[in-house]
């Protein structure tokens, strides 16, 4: 007779779960055993669960499936929770099976004894305890279907007794639903008509709503003849083949976004949530916000109009109601800001090989010309986002994906090693900062190691926890508590299995991608001494970060650091 276990495994794998990663222990080892009896969900045995469940997230969002993740009960389950917060953030169908302790000593404190619910309640979207087996059905099936239609994590709280137990002879299909969202109610988008037909000039501003509108944002931008600015998580749909695109505002910024969005009469924010509303316009531009979650509408900037609704149906219904404009001044200026910054983007590329130091924009551009096109990028939170956002070129066949809501560290070499799971056919490039690969990356690089993953690793080592020497500068503070000392990436990957390249010099980078990019079997760590000095600075700098830089080099000189002063400023002469 089937275990609880047994019928578990064959509810998630006939919703669509192709793998599992986790480690396993005590509590868990039933639903494990069930697990290898299975044989259809393949079990990614990890070094540590947290780097598993970033995985799982990568994978669940790229490919559309949902993915398992598994921790025994207590600190196995405790691993999890960053990582499930992550998948809450950027919307992935995780499923958490949570091992938890015998039915007969709950509530006693007993040994590694937790409370799922109260745990798990800032990051489950549902948490269900399967303390009967009677539950089985009911609380599988929720998971699976919150997962499924809310886009997010879900958890599973299994004892071990429990998980062993005879299965219920219950019906265990479920009844998997259609996600589709349509359009915004026709009133709303009446309305959202006259406000743009009343405007002289308009920008848009997209993010990852726009994932399946890019034609209809196109068409909109044509029509208006309206600039094309775009969050992180929309330039891969926005940027590539666009010749209204005018880049990012924010931190990350580059180009004439920022100068489109708050110089517009109106503007039209489409399936963002933009965390950073100081670069977002709060007075004399008409904000308009088209999202799928209306908990989004507003919590960012006062809107003039929120509709709730797809972007793209609701667009396709937009536009026959629209008044073509003919005046296309405001989109060549802030076109014209986007080249002027290009140019600028370009300094250390061009001088990158005569350079004694290896610039990271130099890094970046080399490793974006190099790539296949169909190539999936992952990014550590921190300046490997800045470089990507600046300098890699996405595309209809060539992805990026990052912990880009959560931002959390180390998520880079996880994430890959997810999108290499989901199409093992392209090839899967992590960008990888120093601090954030030593946090996650080296412990399971023998899970790389171990699957023949061929992912290639790119490390910025500087040295230092480089955004948050920035950040630090630009609140007026005096950098400190950043550094560390690092090995040779290099031979540490070798020593752990991986192919190990080691880039001092700007006159050996492109050969040495080269070699990584066209290594196969297995891993790749490729170690690149960059300058340490190197700064990134958006198109559009607030006045207070430019306080903050002046009142930071200041407590820099006057506390015997005139040294650092000097080399920063000599190292970025172009930028300052």
């Amino acid at each position: 007779m089937p275990t609880v276990a047994d019928v578990l495994w064959k509810m998630l794998a006939d919703a669509g779960v192709r793998r599992c990663y986790g480690i396993v222990g005590d509590a868990l080892n039933p639903a494990i055993d069930a697990l290898r009896r299975a044989g259809d969900i393949e079990f990614v045995h990890v070094r540590h669960e947290e780097w598993g469940v970033f995985a799982a997230v990568a994978e669940a969002k790229m490919s559309g499936r949902p993915v398992a993740v598994c921790g025994t009960a207590g600190p196995g389950v405790s691993h999890l929770i960053n990582g499930l917060l992550d998948a809450r953030k950027e919307g992935a169908p995780v499923i958490a099976i949570a091992g938890d302790v015998e039915t007969a000593i709950m509530d006693t404190d007993g040994l590694e004894e937790l409370n799922p619910y109260t745990f798990f309640s800032v990051a489950s979207l549902y948490t269900g305890r399967l303390v009967d087996p009677q539950q089985l059905r009911p609380i599988v099936t929720s998971a699976i279907t919150t997962a499924l239609t809310e886009l997010g994590p879900t958890v599973i709280s299994l004892p071990g007794d429990v998980a062993a137990a005879d299965a219920p002879d219950v019906p265990t299909h479920i009844a998997l639903p259609s996600t589709t969202t349509g359009p915004a109610p026709d009133k709303d988008i009446a309305q959202l008509a006259d406000i743009i037909n009343a405007a002289k000039t308009v920008a848009i501003f997209g993010g990852e709503g726009c994932q399946n509108a890019r034609e209809q944002v196109r068409a909109l931008s044509d029509i208006l003849n309206a600039p094309v600015g775009y969050s992180f998580k929309g330039k891969q749909w926005l940027e590539y083949d666009n010749p209204h695109a005018v880049g990012m505002t924010g931190l990350l910024g580059y180009g004439g976004c920022w100068e489109a969005v708050n110089h517009a009469d109106v503007l039209l924010m489409l399936g963002t949530d933009f965390p950073f509303p100081q670069f977002l316009p709060h007075s004399g531009v008409k904000v308009v916000q088209v999202d799928r979650d209306g908990r989004r509408l507003g919590r960012r900037v006062p809107l003039e109009h929120g509709l709730v609704g797809d972007v793209g149906a609701t667009l396709d219904r937009l536009l026959p109601q629209l008044s073509p404009k003919t005046d296309d001044a405001f989109l060549r200026k802030c076109l014209k800001k986007t080249e002027e910054f290009d140019k600028q983007l370009q300094h250390y590329v061009e001088r990158g090989p005569a350079l004694k130091q290896i610039r990271p924009e130099y890094l970046t551009a080399t490793l974006d010309r190099l790539a296949p096109e169909e190539a999936v990028f992952t990014v550590d939170t921190g300046t490997a986002c800045i470089w990507a956002a600046h300098y890699l070129h996405l595309g209809p066949k060539r992805h990026l994906f990052g912990s880009l809501t959560w931002a959390s560290m180390a998520s880079a070499s996880p994430n890959a090693f997810g999108a290499k799971m989901a199409f093992p056919d392209r090839a899967a490039i992590a960008l990888c900062g120093d601090g954030g690969f030593t946090m996650l990356g080296l412990g399971d690089l023998l899970t790389e190691v171990q699957h023949k993953a061929e992912i290639v690793h790119v490390i910025l080592n500087n040295g230092k926890l480089d955004f948050v020497w920035i950040e630090m500068q630009e609140a007026g503070l005096q950098p400190w508590g950043v550094d560390f000392q690092n090995p040779d990436f290099a031979k540490v990957g070798e020593a752990l299995g991986a192919k190990g390249i080691r880039i001092e010099r700007p006159a050996d980078l492109e050969q040495g991608l080269k070699e990584a990019l066209n290594h196969r079997g297995g891993p790749v760590v490729v170690d690149v001494v960059v300058d340490p000095y190197a700064l990134a600075l958006p198109a559009h700098t607030p006045a207070a970060t430019v306080k903050g830089f002046t009142l930071s080099v200041a407590k820099q000189a006057l506390s015997g650091h005139l040294g650092d002063v000097v080399k920063e400023a000599t190292h970025n002469a172009r930028l300052l």
